[in-house]
C-alpha cells in the first residue's frame, strides 16, 4: 500500500508542480502540503483525475502553532473509494490570511469550514454562509486556539429571578492558572523519618 501511495505522491508532484509544496508517506498515509492559492484547483484535480478519484471529503480541521509565522495548518482528509486510498492535504496560513473555500468542488465542505472558522477563527474566502456553527451568537474568541483560556471568558446560566438565560463574565474563586510546581514534600515544616541522616554526613 505504501508503495502505491509513494507512486501517487510522485504523480501528483509531477502533474501539479504549482500546487504541491512537498509530500511524504508517514504511517501508511499520504500527506501533501499544498500552496493556498492552488488549493481549489488541486482539490478539483484530485476529484476528477482518473488516477485519483478522491470523491469523498471526510473531514476538514486545523492545527494551531502559535509560535510560527504561518500559525495554522488547515487539514483536509479525502477518500478514494475507487482506488481505496486516503490522502491528507495541509495548507499553512498566517493568522490574517484567508483560505479559499472548496464548497464549489465539495458541497459537504460547507459545515466543515464553518466549524473551523468557529473553533479557530480561520476565514474561508468564497464561502456562501460563513458564520458560527457550534458556539453561541455572542461568543467571544475561538476555543481551539492554544491561547484561549480553559475557563473561557463568559459563563451561561439560567436566572430563576429573571426567568431567562444570562451571560456573565467568568469569576474564579482562585486564579488556578498560576501553578506552583513544588512537590507536596518541598517546603514541608515537619521532618520525615530518615531526614536526620542527611545532616549527619
Amino acid at each position: 500500500m505504501s508503495e502505491a501511495l509513494k507512486e501517487l505522491g510522485a504523480l501528483l508532484e509531477l502533474k501539479k508542480t504549482d500546487a504541491v509544496v512537498s509530500w511524504d508517506v508517514t504511517h501508511g498515509e499520504l500527506n501533501v502540503d499544498v500552496a493556498p492559492s492552488q488549493l481549489v484547483a488541486f482539490v478539483e484535480f484530485l476529484k476528477t483525475d482518473a488516477s485519483c478519484q478522491f470523491s469523498s471529503l471526510v473531514d476538514i480541521t486545523a492545527v494551531d502553532y502559535p509560535g510560527r509565522a504561518k500559525r495554522f495548518d488547515v487539514v483536509y482528509h479525502f477518500l478514494s473509494m475507487y482506488q481505496n486510498h486516503r490522502i491528507r492535504l495541509r495548507v499553512s496560513v498566517r493568522e490574517d490570511q484567508m483560505v479559499p473555500s472548496i464548497v464549489d468542488v465539495h458541497p459537504s465542505a460547507n459545515w466543515f469550514e464553518r466549524e473551523v472558522f468557529d473553533m479557530f477563527g480561520i476565514l474561508f474566502s468564497g464561502h456562501p454562509d460563513l458564520r458560527r456553527i457550534l458556539t453561541d451568537y455572542g461568543f467571544r474568541g475561538y476555543p481551539l486556539r492554544k491561547d484561549f483560556p480553559t475557563t473561557g471568558y463568559t459563563e451561561v446560566r439560567y436566572d430563576e429571578a429573571q426567568k431567562r438565560v444570562v451571560y456573565e463574565p467568568v469569576k474564579l474563586v482562585q486564579e488556578y492558572r498560576q501553578f506552583d510546581f513544588m512537590s507536596p514534600w518541598e517546603g514541608a515544616e515537619y521532618i520525615l523519618p530518615g531526614d536526620e541522616k542527611e545532616g549527619a554526613k
